[in-house]
């Protein structure tokens, strides 16, 4: 049965990473092997789906996180960080910077993928956390709350904005209804959930090369302005695209908005800025300059290899079909559409690890109960976007992002990051169901 294997092979991962302590990598990549041979998958196309996974996952990744570690470096090492993190805190006060968190993440998440938005991001956590003097999760939990929550529940996100496609959803409802549930949810899976740790288990050790723990004078530091600004120029772009997608589908300014919306190329034109503003004006030569980009690249070589491992475990469920076996399971049922949506969604989550993938298989197993049921089309994206969000694990590259980043165990990134996930998504299909009975 295919979920058993499933099964077995997530077992067998946590063996040889907990027990056996073998690297995070290599371990992916045995599992996916042998779960791709036991699903009966041919021995050559076990093969060919490793590579195509973790070339899929590293196609569409690496650009975007090899240039956010350039940022993010460029970022702390000459104070801008620093100085967005002491004027957030001012303006907020140490006890809501937690908030002020939560607001910049979906600001962020709004408009780019959850990946993108953590890398740039993950600089302002680190240094937000240690100008509070807070732990690092107090900070970073309910800021990638609210990145996560973007990506399942609100438009204009790509994720929600493809399955409002496919639902013939209104974008402009889709976004009123998601934007109070995901509030909602972010507040409790967040908030109130990093509320239930003590303060030290929140604490993790960053990796030395991902931040620079130096405290800069308030005459080292770059201007609030140019700091903020050079920072959110990926979030301008990307925003950008997205309003003239949305807006002016058919004007010639797409073609160029969709260059220079695109994630790879959005963080490229930031570096090239930042190499300015946050190293020649601040008078470093371009050797130091260089060399922070250099650092930064060689700091995330074994994240790279790992998130594609985990690229490469989804990629071999998907074409062995699991995804079909699930579907044709849930099919036969007679559940309200919205839940419906939401456990399939959720099934494909927890089988498949993407939520894009599982978002968009919901969606089109979903799509003909609107027009049976007259069930709103707009509360089924919001159901289907919540469902794929649901107890990301071992076969998700933003579990494995998270991890990383963050330095923790694998029980500790499931206790924060994997909870955190299922409490939002439970919340989400919560809310739908009430908003059902009044819209």
């Amino acid at each position: 049965m295919p979920i058993i294997i499933v099964g077995i092979g997530v077992l067998l991962l946590l063996l040889l990473m907990v027990i056996l302590k073998i690297n995070s990598f290599i371990s992916l990549i045995i599992v996916s092997v042998l779960v791709g041979i036991m699903e009966g998958m041919p021995l050559v196309k076990v093969a060919t789906s490793v590579k195509s996974g973790l070339g899929g996952t590293l196609g569409s990744l690496a650009l975007v996180l090899g240039f956010g570690a350039m940022l993010g470096k460029l970022m702390a090492d000459c104070g801008a960080a620093q100085r967005i993190a002491v004027t957030l805190i001012a303006k907020f006060g140490k006890k809501r910077v937690q908030l002020a968190a939560v607001l910049t993440g979906f600001v962020v998440g709004i408009t780019l993928f959850y990946e993108t938005g953590f890398i740039i991001l993950i600089p302002l956590v680190f240094t937000i956390a240690a100008e509070a003097d807070v732990p690092v999760l107090y900070v970073g939990l309910p800021l990638v709350s609210a990145l996560i929550t973007a990506h399942g529940f609100l438009p204009p996100h790509p994720g929600p904005t493809a399955i409002a496609g496919i639902f013939k959803a209104n974008l402009g409802k889709t976004l009123l209804y998601g934007l109070p549930l995901a509030f909602l949810s972010v507040i409790v899976g967040g908030l109130l959930f990093t509320k239930t740790f003590k303060k030290e288990y929140l604490n993790c050790d960053i990796p030395k090369a991902l931040f620079n723990p130096k405290h800069f004078t308030e005459e080292e530091m770059p201007g609030f302005k140019i700091s903020l600004f050079t920072a959110i120029i990926p979030v301008i772009l990307m925003s950008f695209q997205a309003i003239i997608e949305i807006f002016a589908p058919k004007s010639f300014i797409v073609s160029y908005a969709s260059f220079f919306g695109d994630p790879s190329i959005a963080l490229l034109i930031t570096v090239i800025v930042a190499m300015f503003t946050f190293g020649i004006n601040r008078r470093r030569k371009i050797d130091d300059v260089m060399k922070s980009i250099a650092d930064s690249v060689s700091s995330i070589a074994m994240i790279l290899l790992i998130i594609g491992g985990g690229g490469a475990f989804k990629q071999v469920l998907v074409d062995s079909g699991v995804d079909k076996y699930i579907a044709h399971i849930m099919q036969g049922t007679s559940l309200s559409p919205l839940l419906l949506t939401w456990l399939i969604a959720a099934v494909l989550r927890v089988v498949l690890g993407s939520a894009t993938v599982a978002g968009m298989t919901a969606a089109g197993i979903s799509a003909p109960l609107i027009a049976i049921t007259n069930v709103s089309p707009e509360l089924m994206v919001i159901a289907t976007g919540a469902g794929s969000l649901i107890f990301s694990h071992v076969n998700d590259a933003g579990f494995w992002i998270f991890k990383e980043y963050f330095n923790l165990s694998i029980g500790k990134t499931v206790r924060t990051w994997s909870v955190m996930v299922t409490i939002v998504s439970v919340l989400g299909l919560i809310g739908v169901l009430v908003l059902n009975m009044i819209v």
